[in-house]
């Protein structure tokens, strides 16, 4: 998970990086800083959430404190005109759940991006965020020193939010946020167990806003756009890659293949952009897991206990596939979401519908950094797709 992580972090900076120089003049005139809270209930899908811990209590409550900066382009610039209620920004927590001792203090920095959609009445607007980033000082599953964790697989996960947010003008600079949120900690199989950390919550903060604007982050969604937008055809193509581990269950129960996996893949979107907030198409999918039906190449077990296997021919561990893709675009950031099924493949484990999740980072026009998520058959977490991609337009 450190290797995504590193990814993780360098698209911080070059997101950082984007918004202080290219933007600057654009941004420095429309800046906020906030703190919020968030309590939430954490779901209890595992016997260690509902008591099998060292506290011997179910673990329902988690907290964060969080620190964040914001901008929102200058309604003068390109973005501005097109994007005029959109903010974005950096943040960072501190979360705390109910076992410390065996869950840890995770700190979480992330990218988050939000607008409002609704206008409820003079100076209270309804709107969404996500956010997305990396969660580090977890706690996570030792057979020895941290045998009740088998939730948590690794010190580092990837985090993931999404939610609904009140935005309350109370003064000339100053914001009241409240709101509800999904949270959902992972390490995409990087190591294992990884069944996931999820919560549902609210929210609330407060945001102070330096600028010339009467209230950054309140613009009244909707307001008619200043630049012309023309529907269009384009195509993203996206190169990724990552590294997974690899359970099954060997005769009857769960086993865990020693070493990591090798993930490659590539992605040919064509998408139709109805207009400046929505992008859809048909997407081919390739990728190559090395851990592919490796469980139907048993090879005997090693002087130590340990299960082996062949290495599995390139046609059961290859597959591709097609998938309906829908993408939010919005400054710098677009979010990809599909669903597809693989038509060419050999094997069990390619056998199969698979779900995608990606976040798209600009670094240019025309390119971007991608960082996605991929389920399969709605619900068996496979892998991270960490890469690049350009967009053809």
């Amino acid at each position: 998970m450190r290797n995504i992580a590193f990814v993780l972090i360098a698209a911080l900076f070059t997101y950082s990086a984007k918004a202080g120089t290219s933007y600057q003049d654009s941004v420095k005139r429309n800046e906020g800083t906030g703190f919020e809270v968030r309590q939430g209930y954490v779901f209890p899908t595992k016997d260690f959430f509902r008591g099998n811990n060292l506290t011997g209590k179910p673990i329902r409550s988690y907290t964060s404190a969080h620190l964040r900066y914001s901008f929102k382009f200058d309604k003068e610039s390109h973005y501005g005109k097109l994007y005029p209620s959109a903010y974005q920004g950096i943040g960072a927590s501190f979360n705390v759940f109910d076992d410390r001792k065996e869950m840890g203090m995770p700190i979480a920095i992330y990218l988050f991006q939000g607008a409002p959609f609704a206008t409820l009445s003079n100076g209270l607007t309804l709107g969404y965020e996500w956010n997305f980033g990396a969660s580090f000082g977890w706690k996570e599953y030792n057979a020895i020193s941290n045998p009740n964790n088998d939730v948590v697989g690794s010190d580092i996960n990837a985090y993931m939010d999404i939610g609904l947010t009140l935005h309350w003008n109370i003064q000339r600079r100053w914001n009241l946020v409240a709101g509800l949120n999904l949270t959902h900690y992972s390490n995409g199989n990087t190591d294992y167990p990884n069944y996931g950390v999820n919560i549902i919550g609210g929210k609330f903060g407060i945001v102070r806003n330096f600028g010339n604007e009467r209230n950054h982050l309140l613009e009244k969604a909707g307001k008619r756009l200043s630049i012309p937008f023309k529907p269009h055809l384009g195509c993203d193509i996206v190169l990724y890659g990552a590294t997974r581990r690899k359970g099954i269950n060997w005769p009857d129960a769960s086993y865990l293949i020693p070493g990591s996996f090798g993930i490659a893949g590539m992605n040919i979107n064509p998408m139709w952009s109805f207009n400046k907030y929505f992008r859809a198409g048909i997407s081919t999918d390739a990728q190559y897991d090395e851990s592919a039906n490796i469980k139907d190449h048993y090879a005997g077990t090693s002087s130590t206990g340990d299960v082996k296997f062949h290495r599995p021919p390139f046609r059961e561990q290859f597959a591709v596939g097609l998938s309906v893709r829908a993408e939010l675009t919005m400054p710098i950031f677009s979010v990809n979401m599909g669903i597809g099924r693989n038509i060419i493949y050999k094997g069990n484990d390619t056998d199969c519908f698979y779900q995608i999740l990606a976040l798209k980072a600009a670094i240019s026009h025309n390119a971007f950094i991608h960082i996605g998520y991929q389920l399969n058959n709605f619900h068996t977490p496979n892998n991270l797709m960490v890469g690049f991609g350009y967009r053809f337009e």
